[in-house]
């Protein structure tokens, strides 16, 4: 069994619930060792943003306050 480096896969995007009904206001993000990468799903191939774990736990608790 080899111990060497593994190679890195692509990120599983998600589209969010909250995004809008139409196909104008959609966001995607993706579970990433890091934290979670946000991205605008009309534009995959844009920069993405990166927050990290405990800013994406605080983000989905800000929405319940």
């Amino acid at each position: 069994m080899s111990s060497g480096p593994h190679p890195v896969s692509e990120p599983v995007w998600f589209k969010s619930s909250y995004s809008g009904g139409n196909a104008t206001e959609c966001v995607e993000a993706a579970f990433v060792p890091t934290g979670v990468l946000v991205r605008d799903s009309k534009a995959p191939g844009s920069p993405c943003v990166s927050v990290s774990a405990n800013a994406w736990r605080w983000f989905l608790g800000s929405r319940l306050r």
